[in-house]
This record gives C-alpha cells, sequence and structure tokens, in this order.
C-alpha cells in the first residue's frame, strides 16, 4: 500500500494547511489532512507495519484510491503507476488477482483489482476472459464460492464473485446464479433476518452487507426480510451514535459502512440518528495527522479511513461525491458502467 510511489509531484506546500485549527476540529472534516494521510501512506517500506500488511496491498491501494476519488482528489495518484501494479499481480495461471507480487491469487483481491481498474477506465489493459474464468471456476455445486485454491467457503466471496462479474458485464452468461442466491439465502438467520459467514452462523454486520448486496447485484432484493433485518441494524447504534457489528460489541468506524450501506440498499437508512452517527465518525479523525481510526483516540489507518469516509458519504455530507452503497466505488462510475444494483425505496 506504498501510496508514495503513485503520488504525483506536489509544489511543496503541506495541504494541511489549507484548514485553519480550532477548538471545534473534531466536528469538521479534516478533508486536506486526510488526502495528505492517504499520499503518505506506506511511505517507510521497511518499517513493520508495511511489512506486515503486504497480503493487504492491492486492497489497500482500492481503499486509498477510492477514498481519494471520493474526495475529488483522484489525480493525485499517477495512473500509470497504480496501473502498473495491478497488472503485475494477475496470475498467468488463474487469472485471478493477487495482493502483491509472489503471492497466490484469491477473489478478495480479485475485486479490488477490478475495482481500481473500473474506477480508471481500465479493464481494456487485462485479460478479462482469464479473470472470468478464475470467478466461474470457484463456484462449487451448492451455489458456494471458494476464496481460491485452499477451499474456504464464506458468503464475502459470493459477493466478491457477483460484485466482479457484473462490473465486468459477465454475470448472467457466467455462473449459475440461481445456485449462488440459494447458498446465501441458506446463510439467513430467521430470528434476526441477518446473514452470517456459513449456514447457521451467527449474525454479522459485515456479512449482512455482503449478503445484501449480493441480493442488490442479482436483483432479488424481494427475497429479504427487510422490516426485521433493517431493525436488527438499526439495534447496531449506540448511545454515543456509532454502530457495531453484532451485541454487546464496542462501535467502530467500518460500521458506518457495512450498516449504513445496507439501510441505503434497504431504503431504511432513516432508521437511525444520522447526526450522531456523524458526529461518531468525525470524532474518530486524527487531528494531527489525517485519517480514521476505528474508534475515537486510536490510531488511524487506511481501512477505516475509506469506510469513514463511505458512511459521510451516505449521510450526504458536503464536499464528498456521492458514492454507490452496493459497491462502494463513486456513483459516477457506476453510471458510466451502465450498472444498476437493485435498490428499494424509501416506505
Amino acid at each position: 500500500m506504498d501510496f508514495t510511489t503513485f503520488v504525483k509531484p506536489s509544489n511543496g506546500d503541506s495541504m494541511a494547511t489549507a484548514e485553519a485549527t480550532d477548538g471545534n476540529d473534531a466536528k469538521k472534516l479534516q478533508f486536506w489532512k486526510h488526502v495528505e494521510y492517504i499520499e503518505n501512506h506506506g511511505k517507510q517500506e521497511d518499517d513493520y507495519e508495511y511489512c506486515m500488511t503486504e497480503f493487504l496491498r492491492m486492497s489497500g491501494i482500492y481503499w486509498g484510491v477510492t477514498a481519494l476519488d471520493i474526495m475529488g482528489q483522484l489525480d493525485r495518484l499517477e495512473r500509470k503507476y497504480v496501473l502498473e501494479f495491478v497488472k503485475r499481480c494477475q496470475c498467468p495461471v488463474t487469472g485471478g488477482f493477487a495482493p502483491c507480487e509472489g503471492h497466490d491469487a484469491h477473489l478478495l483481491y480479485t475485486l479490488s483489482a477490478i475495482q481500481i481498474l473500473c474506477t480508471y477506465d481500465a479493464l481494456d489493459e487485462i485479460d478479462t476472459d482469464a479473470v472470468v474464468r478464475f470467478v466461474v471456476g470457484l463456484q462449487q455445486p451448492d451455489g458456494s464460492f471458494f476464496g481460491d485454491k485452499w477451499g474456504e467457503v464464506d458468503t464475502r466471496f459470493s459477493f466478491c464473485a457477483v460484485a466482479t462479474l457484473t462490473l465486468l458485464k459477465r454475470l448472467e452468461a457466467s455462473i449459475d446464479v440461481e445456485k449462488a442466491v440459494k447458498f446465501v439465502m441458506s446463510c439467513c438467520n430467521q430470528t434476526d433476518g441477518g446473514f452470517g459467514s456459513k449456514p447457521g452462523a451467527e449474525s454479522h454486520a459485515g456479512l449482512i452487507y455482503c449478503c445484501v448486496g449480493f441480493l442488490s447485484l442479482t436483483q432479488r432484493l424481494h427475497l429479504l426480510d427487510v422490516d426485521k433485518l433493517g431493525w436488527w441494524l438499526c439495534e447496531r447504534q449506540l448511545p454515543a451514535g456509532g454502530l457495531n457489528g453484532r451485541p454487546e460489541k464496542l462501535p467502530d468506524v467500518c460500521y458506518s459502512w457495512w450498516v449504513l450501506s445496507s439501510l441505503t440498499i434497504m431504503g431504511r437508512l432513516h432508521w437511525i440518528s444520522s447526526e450522531k452517527l456523524q458526529e461518531f465518525i468525525l470524532s474518530c479523525q486524527d487531528l494531527e495527522t489525517g485519517g480514521f481510526s476505528d474508534r475515537t483516540g486510536n490510531m488511524p489507518d487506511i481501512f477505516h479511513t475509506l469506510f469513514g469516509i463511505g458512511g459521510l458519504s451516505l449521510l450526504g455530507h458536503g464536499g464528498l461525491k456521492p458514492i454507490n452503497p452496493t459497491l462502494c466505488m463513486p456513483q459516477y462510475i457506476i453510471d458510466r458502467l451502465d450498472i444498476h444494483p437493485q435498490k428499494l425505496e424509501r416506505p
């Protein structure tokens, strides 16, 4: 996730100086500090964090690229170098993408790679037929998907598969969609309307996003018990405004995306307190370095930075581009691709 490799030369001025500081900083989006934080992420290639996150690098680049694009600052990165990295990570044997050179291809990083390529309108620079073969080859007889050749099954991978094929305009012609839907619905818990990673697994907001997003992409939202699931998701909001992923857990900025996006897709965003949630998200900014942490006072990271900014976009925060709740990409890209994930109207 070394963004300094991709950053265009600046004029030497710190963008952070564009914002005055006062006692109300925690209540404002520190826009330029976040831009600078993303640009500087991974600057020290020999530090512990950089070395230990090699297995996340493709997704890390997607998180940073998307956050900058939502802020209208995508041109801060050199398109050429980003695309060169992505293309080096496509496996010539399987067709899938690895998180970094020398690693195995996986559905998680294949989706991230395709999202980056769509952002830069560069799908024609890779072998998309090979990507489709990789995804199709991971579907199992029961409709589920392995994440890679090692055989782990998880509803995250069902979402990654259909999202990748949707972005490539190859969904219906490639996999058994009906079997895929049947597997995902077998992971629905009747008691709360939520979804787990496998049949019988505990409901979790991150996996609910994956399954709701999957049903949005396959045009099957009618299979949800929207009111039951919407109520369970609304119960994730705690008194301080933040959201957790399941009962009895602490709030976390990333659930500002997982929960909000699901509620937005289902037309139930108005069921939570947007004002309190926005206050919580903004309280998780690092006022000195920029970036967002999981909760107030912790160290920022690129993962929570995207989902903090993405959550604010869903809430309509000024100065941010609209974001698509299903694919976690700026809406203008989804419009350009002429893709139409299903979304329910507010009742």
